[in-house]
């Protein structure tokens, strides 16, 4: 199993979900995608998140989501 992509730290920006191994809350890239952003502008906005990394995020919190109303 991989690791999370979203971390959980009290030690990194006072607990705000970030992705693993950046201080970018996850949050930022729901705004930009609600915002009408193209997944490309937020990459190139916060460059310490790979498109890799972002992908596996948004399958996390779809699977948490599907979960939580299934």
């Amino acid at each position: 199993m991989a690791e999370p992509a979203i971390v959980v730290d009290s030690d990194v920006m006072s607990g705000t979900p970030c992705f693993r191994g950046t201080r970018v809350p996850f949050k930022n890239l729901i705004d930009y995608l609600e915002g009408g952003h193209s997944l490309g502008e937020f990459l190139r906005q916060f460059p310490t998140v790979s498109r890799e990394l972002t992908v596996q995020a948004l399958e996390e919190a779809k699977d948490s989501l599907l979960a939580r109303i299934a």
